[in-house]
């Protein structure tokens, strides 16, 4: 297949190209820099200029594919509301470039259900909606689709997709902690994130871009849930700094943006991911990458 990647360069981005051209597929990634746009040429993929403002161009790449893996976004937390909009529009320009083609459209989505006490599942329905929701509601956007002749699929990403090179989330908590003097937990640190290896999130994107049906969830989850003083405690080894609880109320000045995500609850299964696709993870669990110093320099 010829796929439109949006994100090629990113760090989830730029696995799943090396997946892809690695299995057959042909690949255009968008990309907002000369640097990034060489990277992609010298894998053997098409570099496009652009960026998500560029409804038309997003538009004119999704019709001249065979399929669209959307990875982007713009992760300005300053303005996430912003951020939001301009990925509903994105998403739909491209969603209405293929309307009734029967082509796939994947895209980039997180773990946060209306799940309460439990794993979320991929049965499990995203609570948001409409433009000013979280990341702009495009993931219901998109799963719309479906009776629209598109084939729809969300990736679910966990909260940490870790690795060598990581600049995620995981390596922000590791920088906090070498600026602070030690890695800090929230409260009794019994909060959670799920959590998955860069190459086995690649692996599972490629599996449902050849294999989901329109409509699917899929999660790229290896391990359900971490405690985050467990993490704190492994990034506190790594770095040779202590560990410590932050209190909650604490919490965004200790850890600026961060702190409201490293304090929720994100757990999540990926039993019917695994049946379906046949998707075994097998790299390393993230409390390994740190351990092997994936995150010694505090990102």
């Amino acid at each position: 297949m010829h796929v439109f990647v949006t994100g090629a360069s990113g760090w989830i981005g730029s696995a799943v190209t090396d997946e892809l051209l690695a299995n057959g597929h042909k690949v255009t990634g968008l990309v907002r820099t000369d640097e990034a746009a060489a990277a992609l040429e010298v894998k053997g993929a098409t570099p496009l200029r652009g960026n998500l403002d560029d409804v038309d161009g997003l538009a004119a790449a999704a019709a001249a594919s065979d399929g669209v893996i959307h990875l982007a976004f713009k992760h300005d937390f300053t303005d996430y509301a912003g951020a939001g909009r301009s990925e509903n529009a994105a998403v739909r320009r491209m969603l209405d470039a293929l309307d009734g083609s029967g082509r796939p459209f994947l895209l980039a989505s997180g773990l946060a259900s209306g799940a309460v006490g439990r794993p979320a599942t991929e049965d499990d329905a995203s609570p948001f909606h409409g433009a000013d929701s979280m990341r702009g509601g495009s993931e219901n956007l998109a799963l719309s689709y479906a009776e629209r002749g598109v084939r729809p699929v969300a990736l679910r990403f966990s909260p940490t997709v870790h690795g060598m090179g990581d600049h995620g989330f995981t390596a922000q908590l590791a920088r906090i902690a070498k600026e602070k003097g030690f890695a800090g937990y929230i409260g009794d640190g019994a909060t959670r994130w799920a959590a998955v290896h860069r190459s086995d999130a690649a692996r599972l994107v490629r599996l449902a871009l050849e294999k989901s049906a329109p409509g699917s969830r899929v999660h790229a989850v290896a391990e359900t849930g971490i405690p985050s003083r467990d993490i704190a405690a492994a990034l506190g080894a790594s770095l040779g700094v202590p560990t410590a609880s932050v209190a909650p109320d604490e919490a965004e000045a200790h850890f600026g943006w961060i702190g409201r995500f490293f304090g929720m609850d994100v757990t999540a299964s990926s039993d019917r991911t695994r049946e379906l696709l046949g998707w075994a993870p097998t790299g390393p669990t993230l409390l390994e990458d740190i351990a092997a110093g994936a995150y010694a320099l505090g990102g």
